[in-house]
């Protein structure tokens, strides 16, 4: 059984691990947070029972919101994950090639919003449902006078396409599972009534199959590895993050209430009135 950790509950049963992101009030992704996931799935990569591995949230708004504003406040946490960091990627797309790299299919279980670095994170799930009525995908980092620098350009473009893709990078819009669906975001869009059961249902069918199936299956649809496309990511983002007009925008985001649950209700109008 895995150890316990201050962002995650985990538990695992009949071969699904179900890990449950819970990083209060609005689930950003902060250092602690990724480094709880680092450790967990390290945990879990050689443990042969567990076949399938599940991932949704404690707070029904929001999966993941995005990377936290203040996620260079723990500045030794901060460096500790990037001396880390694989070579060919930055922190924030490791914890993307860590789910692309897990030896078990990972499922993303899609109640509430997930924006920024929380859409790279489901972007880079092997599998996603997401519910109808109340899930929401979303780029939200041109808005913020910067762009996606976790792996989600990449992902984008192997799962919508590059006229899709910019559309999405570019109007900052959230997107609802419906839309993500038919783009090709998600799997599916399900009923919310019907979402934890359709998942669950999913996973222990995976989890039921013979020995090794599943592991074999992931290896043979390996995900790509598109460095070239991580290092025009890191190189553009790093130039954006650099000018005062992001830094500015990020602050008063923060001002106005972002990283709050009334703020990140509706971030993009938030996003939109503190550039005017």
């Amino acid at each position: 059984m895995p150890q316990s950790y201050s962002t995650l509950h985990v538990t695992v049963a009949d071969g699904v691990a179900e890990i449950v992101l819970d990083n209060p009030p609005v689930n950003v992704i902060s250092a602690t947070l990724m480094k709880d996931l680092t450790s967990v799935l390290g945990e879990l990569r050689d443990d042969s029972s567990v076949k399938v591995i599940v991932f949704s949230s404690a707070n029904p708004e929001f999966f993941l919101a995005h990377v936290d504003m203040h996620i260079l406040d723990d500045e030794d946490l901060f460096n500790e994950l990037v001396a880390a960091t694989p070579r060919g990627v930055n922190v924030f797309q490791a914890v993307g090639e860590l789910l692309r790299n897990q030896p078990q299919p990972i499922i993303a279980k899609l109640a509430g919003k997930a924006r920024g670095g929380g859409a790279e994170f489901v972007a880079a799930a092997d599998m996603v449902f997401a519910a109808t009525e109340t899930a929401g995908l979303g780029q939200i980092e041109s808005l913020m006078g910067i762009v996606p620098a976790g792996g989600g350009t990449q992902y984008l473009l192997e799962r919508v396409g590059r006229n899709r893709a910019l559309e999405i990078v570019l109007t900052g819009d959230l997107y609802d599972a419906t839309t993500a669906a038919a783009y090709g975001w998600v799997n599916r869009a399900v009923p919310a009534a019907e979402l934890d059961e359709f998942v669950a249902r999913v996973a222990r069918n995976i989890a039921g199959l013979a020995d090794n199936v599943a592991l074999r299956a992931k290896e043979i649809l390996a995900p790509a590895r598109p460095l070239e496309g991580y290092e025009r990511e890191e190189i553009a983002w790093a130039s954006l993050i650099a000018d005062p007009t992001a830094l500015a925008l990020m602050g008063r985001a923060l001002e106005h209430g972002a990283q709050t649950p009334e703020g990140e209700a509706d971030l993009e109008q938030l996003m939109r009135s503190v550039t005017r």
